[in-house]
């Protein structure tokens, strides 16, 4: 068998072969990417501008000159983490009778939250926790359209400049995806759950993607989006490879369930991996089918890459009631065992509990996220919507108490938490 297992190396001779591909000037593929990012003046002017525009002087500049009404709430939130509004770590250890000194800071769980749709919700979330001595989340995801949250009264510069005072990392969507009726096998939002994988990027979707993709980065500086799609994921590692910092996250719709899967796409980061091994793969959800053993092989294969504190494995704890999985759907318990063996992993929250959800006239509804801000006004559902996301801050709270009780770590709003 060990002579069989030899016949696996992959020889030099097919390397070359795809690197002659990836050289060949009359390579369609590699010059539709560099066209593109030549469009936007190559990959150290591309940084540069993303830095600048992506500065806090940069946003809150932008904010004030087209008066957004959130310039107030983010002087609040700076002002409440300058005088140590926010509950100290220590102290949150503390209330849960845990000995802050003892916990495993090496496999420190990031708690995650999605989606946060509206720059209001955060400010929201942020009082609460002050109100209640809670933790802000350490990482957020949104699933808003882009083109509607840029117009929307600074929410994009708002939620960017809120991330940087937090210290907080977070994920946009962007709108270029199968969506917009490419994709023939999507009838529309409803169908888009029960097609994993097949979100699609048809056609000349990823070049769209990667010209989006440079837009907002530039813009705003926005640095981490979703991305659903073999094709753009590709097209993320080459982007980086070429120096451009940028940085994405896997969605679990592209339904990796399984060890085999997990090493096609790690292997492929590797492979694009720059000089110093960093790559733009920076998280990685898997499907919410993957049980603690896959996530463990899984987790044999980043170490045997070299990726382990490079990419991040993103979880779901609890998923939106309905449109999604079968319920109930709560993976705690398996995370606070999963978090004593398995480092780098993010608690991704898209659901409250199920006990409570059931119950409630609306519950949380992945398909929500596809509404226009306009159509949740005007069917008055806006402060339901909120309750919800809310929820989520919940489950997220009983998480981190799970963890610290457990002797893990967790990862919260690093700027606002600190002794």
């Amino acid at each position: 068998m060990s002579d069989l297992r030899s016949v696996l190396e992959i020889g030099q001779d097919k390397l070359e072969n795809i690197n002659d591909f990836l050289l060949d000037p009359q390579n369609v593929l590699t010059n539709q990417l560099l066209d593109v990012v030549e469009k936007f003046g190559g990959p150290a002017a591309i940084n540069q501008k993303a830095a600048e525009n992506g500065s806090p002087e940069s946003l809150m500049g932008r904010l004030k000159e087209t008066g957004s009404p959130y310039v107030p709430d983010l002087e609040w939130l700076a002002e409440q983490k300058d005088k140590g509004a926010f509950v100290p770590m220590g102290d949150y250890c503390e209330a849960l009778d845990v000995d802050p000194s003892g916990l495993n800071q090496t496999n420190a769980v990031t708690l995650e939250i999605s989606a946060m749709q509206y720059f209001p919700w955060l400010i929201a979330q942020a009082k609460q926790c002050i109100a209640s001595k809670e933790l802000m989340p350490g990482r957020f995801i949104r699933v808003r359209n882009m083109a509607e949250q840029s117009a929307d009264m600074g929410d994009t510069l708002a939620t960017a400049l809120a991330m940087n005072i937090m210290g907080c990392t977070w994920v946009e969507t962007l709108d270029t995806k199968g969506t917009d009726g490419s994709n023939i096998h999507l009838g529309g939002p409803e169908t888009i759950t029960g097609y994993f994988g097949g979100i699609g990027q048809p056609n000349g979707h990823p070049v769209k993607w990667l010209e989006e993709y440079l837009h907002y980065y530039t813009t705003y500086g926005v640095k981490q989006v979703l991305n659903i799609n073999p094709g753009t994921v590709l097209l993320g590692y080459m982007l980086n490879k070429l120096g451009v910092d940028n940085e994405f996250k896997i969605s679990v719709f592209m339904g990796n369930d399984n060890p085999y899967s997990i090493f096609w796409t790690l292997m492929t980061a590797k492979l694009f991996s720059r000089d110093d091994d960093t790559t733009s793969l920076i998280g990685f959800n898997l499907s919410n089918s993957v049980n603690n053993q896959t996530i463990i092989e899984a987790d044999k294969v980043r170490a045997a890459l070299g990726l382990t504190d490079k990419v991040r494995f993103e979880h779901h704890i609890t998923e939106c009631y309905t449109s999604i999985v079968i319920q109930p759907y709560l993976r705690r318990a398996e995370l606070v065992e999963l978090a004593k063996e398995v480092p780098n992993i993010a608690a991704k929250h898209e659901g409250g509990e199920p006990d409570i959800e059931k119950d409630l006239e609306h519950p949380t509804n992945l398909l929500d996220y596809f509404m226009s801000k306009a159509d949740v006004e005007s069917q008055g559902l806006m402060d339901t919507l909120l309750q919800n996301y809310l929820g989520k801050h919940y489950s997220v709270k009983l998480t981190a108490d799970a963890l610290l009780k457990s002797g893990t770590a967790v990862v919260a709003a690093q700027n606002l938490h600190s002794e």
